[in-house]
């Protein structure tokens, strides 16, 4: 399966791009995706300091994702 992923903030400094398409096998959890990518781009922020949103939808970290998947994976933003 491919997926495309869309980085923002810090995640898009570590992983050294704002986008990238990956393979994926069947049945793979977000929170799966989520530790496989930060093994590769060494993200420094744990899965529990972020939101992920597929196809522009909030989802839950157990949701697996699906053939042709956008998934962002949300920063916490401040503001004043």
């Amino acid at each position: 399966m491919q997926i495309n992923i869309l980085y923002f903030a810090s995640l898009a400094d570590e992983a050294h791009c704002h986008e990238e398409k990956i393979a994926v096998s069947a049945s793979t959890s977000l929170s799966q995706l989520y530790e496989q990518l930060r093994t590769k781009h060494r993200f420094s922020r744990p899965q529990s300091e972020l939101r992920v949103a597929v196809n522009d939808y909030f989802a839950k970290w157990t949701d697996e994702v699906q053939d042709g998947d956008s998934v962002v994976f949300i920063t916490p933003v401040a503001g004043g």
